[in-house]
């Protein structure tokens, strides 16, 4: 459910949702009806959007009260008469697009102050430059030299080092520092985001561990987004790099000279080490550990609290520790009970 004051609603007719959604009315439906909310199935409100497409939920169809449900075809002729539904094949996906349309601004984190441009506050050294539009909150600072591109917004506190570059439509969050990167367009950046930092690098010996300069940089490419105290190291002696559209949660760590590919998913608490590769629409689950120099696959999906230690193939389903295919697991870990079971019932029959 919504929550009052938070967020502005904007409501919708349902004929906009449906064409924005590309979405189908079910046959006999009415498109004229208002949209001012949304929320799951089995709590929305009279006036509110859902969606179902899990078979968990498919209970709570008869007793909805919301207005209007995303669905796919299987099940359209589950819901009630009132319920104006709208057929997608991906409801979820419709139903996170209607989100946005109603609530436009809790898509992305918003200024604090309310202030357009630049904040009096706000510390802009020499030689920045500034396209259209821009916000700089109170507290921020912005190095020597950075560019900052149309319709970015820095929020209170942010830190911009020195001739680092911001894209177009980027946000970067209160408490956020961003050093030594160059960042795309319609990037988000949370709060407490740290980017640019050194990376852990030492030539260790017997006399002690002498730090290694790290002279690479960051580059984070179009519509990243990265979950709030996240952190990114610059590389060694190449970069740090972060494919478009991939989206990052809290609490990660890429390590330096990292490289990861497009439209990639790293879910919270998870940690890549130095030098290791994923491809394109890797997904890596929360709690995993991936080494360092080592390649992922396009496709891969690593599952929660998983050590990967070794290369990866294209589309392989691993988890475990060390990681390994998830067939295997589940069978080792199938005769891991047995065995238990069995000593269990064994020793029962000794006494």
């Amino acid at each position: 459910m919504s929550q009052p004051g938070f967020f502005t609603v904007h409501p919708r007719r349902l004929s906009e949702i449906a064409l924005k959604t590309r979405s189908a009315l079910r046959e006999g439906g009415s498109d004229d009806v208002v949209i001012e909310t949304a929320g799951p199935i089995e709590a929305a409100p009279l006036g509110a959007i859902s969606f179902i497409d899990n078979p968990k939920y498919v209970k709570h169809v008869e007793t909805t009260q919301a207005s209007a449900v995303f669905c796919s075809p299987k099940y359209a002729d589950k819901l009630p008469a009132k319920v104006q539904v709208l057929v997608n094949d991906q409801p979820y996906k419709a139903y996170a697009t209607a989100l946005e349309m109603l609530y436009p601004s809790a898509a992305v984190p918003q200024p604090v102050t309310g202030e357009t441009g630049v904040s009096a506050k706000a510390h802009i050294c020499e030689g920045v430059l500034l396209e259209d539009n821009v916000i700089v909150e109170a507290g921020a600072v912005i190095g020597k030299g950075a560019a900052i591109g149309r319709g970015s917004r820095i929020l209170a506190n942010a830190v911009i080092g020195e001739n680092v570059q911001i894209g177009r439509g980027c946000t970067i969050g209160i408490n956020a520092s961003v050093t030594h990167a160059f960042i795309g367009d319609h990037v988000i950046i949370h709060p407490g985001v740290r980017i640019g930092q050194d990376g852990f690098g030492f030539a260790m010996g017997p006399g002690g561990h002498q730090k290694i300069a790290q002279i690479g940089r960051v580059l984070i490419q179009d519509r990243v987004e990265i979950g709030a105290n996240s952190t990114i190291d610059r590389g060694s002696n190449r970069d740090t790099v972060i494919g478009e559209g991939t989206k990052i949660d809290n609490l990660v760590q890429i390590g330096h000279n990292v490289v990861i590919g497009r439209h990639c998913v790293i879910v919270g608490l998870a940690g890549v080490a130095g030098s290791a590769t994923l491809g394109d629409y890797v997904v890596v689950a929360g709690q995993t550990g991936v080494v360092g120099h080592i390649k992922v696959g396009d496709g891969t999906q690593i599952g929660g609290g998983s050590g990967v230690n070794m290369n990866l193939a294209p589309g392989s389903k691993v988890i475990g520790y060390p990681a390994q295919p998830v067939r295997d697991w589940v069978k080792m870990n199938m005769m891991l009970k047995d065995m238990v079971e069995n000593s269990k019932a064994g020793g029962k029959g000794s006494e």
